[in-house]
Protein backbone atom coordinates (compact mmCIF):
# COMPACT_ATOMS: atom_id res chain seq x y z
CA UNK A 1 0.00 0.00 0.00
CA UNK A 2 1.74 3.28 -1.18
CA UNK A 3 0.78 6.33 0.97
CA UNK A 4 -1.64 7.80 -1.64
CA UNK A 5 -3.73 4.25 -1.01
CA UNK A 6 -3.62 5.20 2.75
CA UNK A 7 -4.69 8.98 2.27
CA UNK A 8 -7.77 9.99 4.02
CA UNK A 9 -7.89 5.94 5.77
CA UNK A 10 -8.51 6.57 9.48
CA UNK A 11 -6.40 4.33 11.79
CA UNK A 12 -7.23 4.08 15.87
CA UNK A 13 -3.76 3.48 17.85
CA UNK A 14 -5.21 2.69 21.48
CA UNK A 15 -2.19 3.26 24.24
CA UNK A 16 -0.83 6.25 22.07
CA UNK A 17 0.39 8.48 24.87
CA UNK A 18 3.88 6.86 25.00
CA UNK A 19 6.26 3.80 23.65
CA UNK A 20 4.89 1.53 20.92
CA UNK A 21 1.74 3.18 20.91
CA UNK A 22 3.19 6.71 20.35
CA UNK A 23 5.65 5.51 17.67
CA UNK A 24 2.97 3.65 15.49
CA UNK A 25 1.13 6.67 15.25
CA UNK A 26 3.92 8.44 13.74
CA UNK A 27 4.59 5.47 11.23
CA UNK A 28 0.81 5.06 10.19
CA UNK A 29 0.56 8.91 9.78
CA UNK A 30 4.05 8.58 7.94
CA UNK A 31 1.98 6.01 5.65
CA UNK A 32 -0.79 8.69 4.82
CA UNK A 33 -3.21 7.18 7.51
CA UNK A 34 -5.07 10.20 9.29
CA UNK A 35 -4.23 8.75 13.08
CA UNK A 36 -6.51 8.49 16.26
CA UNK A 37 -4.77 8.72 19.23
CA UNK A 38 -6.36 7.24 21.81
CA UNK A 39 -5.19 7.29 26.04
CA UNK A 40 -5.75 8.57 29.01
CA UNK A 41 -3.18 11.29 29.61
CA UNK A 42 -4.60 14.35 27.35
CA UNK A 43 -1.78 16.46 27.34
CA UNK A 44 0.22 13.63 25.91
CA UNK A 45 -2.14 13.11 22.94
CA UNK A 46 -3.09 16.03 21.99
CA UNK A 47 0.21 17.12 21.44
CA UNK A 48 1.08 14.16 19.29
CA UNK A 49 -2.10 14.63 17.29
CA UNK A 50 -1.03 18.07 16.42
CA UNK A 51 2.55 16.99 15.16
CA UNK A 52 1.20 14.22 13.23
CA UNK A 53 -2.01 16.05 11.52
CA UNK A 54 -4.03 13.36 13.56
CA UNK A 55 -7.16 13.62 16.23
CA UNK A 56 -7.06 12.83 20.04
CA UNK A 57 -9.44 10.86 21.83
CA UNK A 58 -9.35 10.83 25.75
CA UNK A 59 -10.53 7.14 26.70
CA UNK A 60 -9.67 4.66 28.97
CA UNK A 61 -10.27 1.39 27.78
CA UNK A 62 -11.04 -0.08 30.76
CA UNK A 63 -14.47 2.11 30.83
CA UNK A 64 -17.25 1.10 28.96
CA UNK A 65 -18.82 4.54 28.51
CA UNK A 66 -15.30 5.91 27.44
CA UNK A 67 -15.42 3.33 24.85
CA UNK A 68 -18.76 3.90 23.62
CA UNK A 69 -18.25 7.86 23.60
CA UNK A 70 -14.97 6.66 21.21
CA UNK A 71 -17.23 4.87 18.98
CA UNK A 72 -19.50 7.84 18.56
CA UNK A 73 -16.93 9.89 18.78
CA UNK A 74 -15.53 8.51 15.23
CA UNK A 75 -18.54 9.01 13.49
CA UNK A 76 -17.84 12.46 12.92
CA UNK A 77 -14.44 12.06 12.06
CA UNK A 78 -15.23 8.95 9.35
CA UNK A 79 -17.82 6.65 8.61
CA UNK A 80 -15.62 3.76 8.83
CA UNK A 81 -11.88 2.61 10.26
CA UNK A 82 -9.75 0.40 8.01
CA UNK A 83 -7.21 -0.49 10.89
CA UNK A 84 -7.35 -0.79 14.90
CA UNK A 85 -4.50 -1.17 16.50
CA UNK A 86 -5.07 -2.69 19.86
CA UNK A 87 -1.75 -1.75 21.91
CA UNK A 88 -3.57 -0.59 25.11
CA UNK A 89 -1.87 -2.68 27.78
CA UNK A 90 0.77 -3.47 30.52
CA UNK A 91 1.76 -5.24 33.59
CA UNK A 92 2.13 -4.67 37.35
CA UNK A 93 3.78 -6.44 40.01
CA UNK A 94 6.10 -9.67 39.58
CA UNK A 95 5.00 -11.52 42.90
CA UNK A 96 5.07 -15.62 42.55
CA UNK A 97 1.47 -17.12 42.56
CA UNK A 98 1.24 -17.52 46.21
CA UNK A 99 1.64 -14.03 46.78
CA UNK A 100 -0.72 -12.38 43.73
CA UNK A 101 -2.22 -9.37 44.37
CA UNK A 102 -5.58 -9.31 43.09
CA UNK A 103 -5.53 -6.22 42.62
CA UNK A 104 -3.11 -6.30 40.22
CA UNK A 105 -4.62 -9.19 38.74
CA UNK A 106 -7.71 -7.24 37.98
CA UNK A 107 -6.46 -4.23 36.59
CA UNK A 108 -3.74 -6.42 33.88
CA UNK A 109 -6.98 -8.06 32.65
CA UNK A 110 -9.48 -5.10 32.54
CA UNK A 111 -6.64 -3.32 30.76
CA UNK A 112 -5.03 -6.01 28.30
CA UNK A 113 -7.80 -8.39 27.77
CA UNK A 114 -11.37 -6.46 28.36
CA UNK A 115 -9.83 -3.25 27.09
CA UNK A 116 -8.94 -5.16 23.98
CA UNK A 117 -12.67 -6.77 23.57
CA UNK A 118 -14.23 -3.31 24.31
CA UNK A 119 -12.43 -1.52 21.76
CA UNK A 120 -12.47 -4.17 18.41
CA UNK A 121 -16.12 -5.00 19.53
CA UNK A 122 -17.00 -1.16 19.77
CA UNK A 123 -15.36 -0.77 15.97
CA UNK A 124 -15.58 -3.37 14.70
CA UNK A 125 -18.42 -2.28 12.45
CA UNK A 126 -16.34 0.54 11.06
CA UNK A 127 -13.67 -2.08 10.57
CA UNK A 128 -16.12 -4.23 8.51
CA UNK A 129 -17.84 -1.47 6.41
CA UNK A 130 -14.49 -0.36 5.12
CA UNK A 131 -14.24 -2.41 3.04
CA UNK A 132 -10.41 -3.55 4.13
CA UNK A 133 -10.33 -3.38 7.81
CA UNK A 134 -7.14 -4.71 9.82
CA UNK A 135 -7.12 -5.36 13.59
CA UNK A 136 -3.05 -5.58 14.45
CA UNK A 137 -2.95 -6.39 18.54
CA UNK A 138 -0.03 -6.04 20.47
CA UNK A 139 0.46 -9.03 22.89
CA UNK A 140 3.53 -10.08 23.99
CA UNK A 141 6.05 -13.39 23.89
CA UNK A 142 3.75 -13.84 27.26
CA UNK A 143 1.10 -14.85 25.09
CA UNK A 144 3.41 -18.01 24.76
CA UNK A 145 5.31 -18.42 27.34
CA UNK A 146 5.79 -18.27 31.57
CA UNK A 147 8.18 -16.57 33.74
CA UNK A 148 8.61 -17.04 37.37
CA UNK A 149 6.95 -14.02 39.04
CA UNK A 150 4.81 -13.12 35.35
CA UNK A 151 1.72 -15.28 35.95
CA UNK A 152 -0.62 -12.38 35.99
CA UNK A 153 0.64 -10.77 32.79
CA UNK A 154 1.43 -14.23 30.96
CA UNK A 155 -2.45 -15.51 31.62
CA UNK A 156 -3.64 -11.74 30.47
CA UNK A 157 -1.70 -12.03 27.68
CA UNK A 158 -2.25 -15.46 26.68
CA UNK A 159 -6.06 -14.27 27.35
CA UNK A 160 -5.61 -11.82 24.64
CA UNK A 161 -3.95 -13.39 22.38
CA UNK A 162 -6.83 -16.36 22.21
CA UNK A 163 -9.52 -13.94 22.27
CA UNK A 164 -7.07 -12.60 18.75
CA UNK A 165 -6.71 -15.60 16.90
CA UNK A 166 -10.37 -16.70 17.46
CA UNK A 167 -11.68 -13.31 16.02
CA UNK A 168 -9.23 -14.70 13.08
CA UNK A 169 -11.82 -17.78 12.62
CA UNK A 170 -15.13 -15.86 13.55
CA UNK A 171 -14.60 -12.95 10.63
CA UNK A 172 -13.09 -15.60 7.92
CA UNK A 173 -14.51 -14.53 5.07
CA UNK A 174 -15.31 -10.50 5.93
CA UNK A 175 -12.94 -7.79 4.86
CA UNK A 176 -10.70 -7.59 7.97
CA UNK A 177 -7.66 -9.07 8.24
CA UNK A 178 -6.07 -10.02 11.53
CA UNK A 179 -2.22 -9.53 13.15
CA UNK A 180 -0.64 -10.30 15.98
CA UNK A 181 2.52 -8.68 17.17
CA UNK A 182 4.39 -10.41 19.86
CA UNK A 183 7.41 -8.16 21.11
CA UNK A 184 10.03 -9.51 23.32
CA UNK A 185 12.11 -7.07 25.46
CA UNK A 186 11.22 -3.43 24.27
CA UNK A 187 12.26 -0.25 26.45
CA UNK A 188 9.52 1.67 26.88
CA UNK A 189 7.40 2.93 29.98
CA UNK A 190 6.40 -0.58 30.72
CA UNK A 191 8.75 -2.07 33.29
CA UNK A 192 8.46 1.80 35.36
CA UNK A 193 4.31 0.77 35.53
CA UNK A 194 5.17 -2.64 36.27
CA UNK A 195 7.33 -1.27 39.53
CA UNK A 196 5.23 1.45 40.69
CA UNK A 197 7.48 4.09 39.51
CA UNK A 198 11.03 2.70 40.54
CA UNK A 199 13.50 3.49 38.23
CA UNK A 200 16.05 1.82 38.99
CA UNK A 201 14.18 -1.71 39.08
CA UNK A 202 12.92 -1.05 35.79
CA UNK A 203 16.37 0.28 34.48
CA UNK A 204 17.62 -3.41 35.61
CA UNK A 205 15.54 -5.15 33.59
CA UNK A 206 17.42 -4.10 30.66
CA UNK A 207 20.87 -4.11 31.97
CA UNK A 208 23.67 -5.43 29.77
CA UNK A 209 21.25 -6.38 27.13
CA UNK A 210 20.40 -4.21 23.83
CA UNK A 211 16.49 -4.33 24.11
CA UNK A 212 14.08 -3.41 21.21
CA UNK A 213 12.98 0.33 21.06
CA UNK A 214 9.44 1.02 20.36
CA UNK A 215 10.00 2.18 16.85
CA UNK A 216 11.13 -1.57 15.67
CA UNK A 217 7.71 -2.60 16.60
CA UNK A 218 6.38 0.39 15.12
CA UNK A 219 7.98 -0.39 11.85
CA UNK A 220 6.87 -3.71 11.88
CA UNK A 221 3.32 -2.81 12.45
CA UNK A 222 3.94 -0.21 9.07
CA UNK A 223 4.71 -2.91 7.61
CA UNK A 224 1.52 -5.05 8.25
CA UNK A 225 -0.18 -2.01 7.49
CA UNK A 226 1.24 -1.21 3.86
CA UNK A 227 0.05 -5.25 2.65
CA UNK A 228 -1.99 -5.47 -0.29
CA UNK A 229 -5.76 -6.47 0.93
CA UNK A 230 -5.61 -9.99 0.08
CA UNK A 231 -1.86 -10.46 2.54
CA UNK A 232 -2.89 -11.63 6.02
CA UNK A 233 -0.16 -11.30 8.02
CA UNK A 234 -1.67 -13.80 11.10
CA UNK A 235 1.25 -13.71 13.82
CA UNK A 236 5.06 -11.88 14.11
CA UNK A 237 7.25 -12.71 16.80
CA UNK A 238 10.06 -9.99 17.50
CA UNK A 239 12.54 -10.20 19.94
CA UNK A 240 16.26 -8.33 20.52
CA UNK A 241 19.34 -10.55 19.35
CA UNK A 242 20.36 -10.66 22.94
CA UNK A 243 16.73 -12.60 24.51
CA UNK A 244 15.81 -16.19 23.72
CA UNK A 245 12.80 -18.18 24.52
CA UNK A 246 12.06 -18.76 27.72
CA UNK A 247 13.36 -15.60 29.52
CA UNK A 248 16.72 -16.37 28.41
CA UNK A 249 18.88 -13.09 28.22
CA UNK A 250 22.86 -12.73 26.76
CA UNK A 251 23.74 -10.10 29.68
CA UNK A 252 27.20 -8.70 28.79
CA UNK A 253 29.33 -7.56 31.87
CA UNK A 254 28.52 -3.17 32.97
Amino acid sequence: MTTSQSENRVAVVTGASAGIGEATARTLAALGFHVVAVARRADRIEALADEIGGTAIVADVTDDAAVANLATALDSIAGTVSVLINNAGGAKGLEPVADADLENWRWMWETNVLGTLRVTRALLPKLVDSGDGLIVTVTSIAAFETYDGGSGYTAAKHAQGALHRTLRGELLGKPVRLTEIAPGAVETEFSLVRFAGDQKRADSVYAGITPLVAQDVADVIGFVAARPSHVNVDQIVIRPRDQAPNGRFNRRAQ
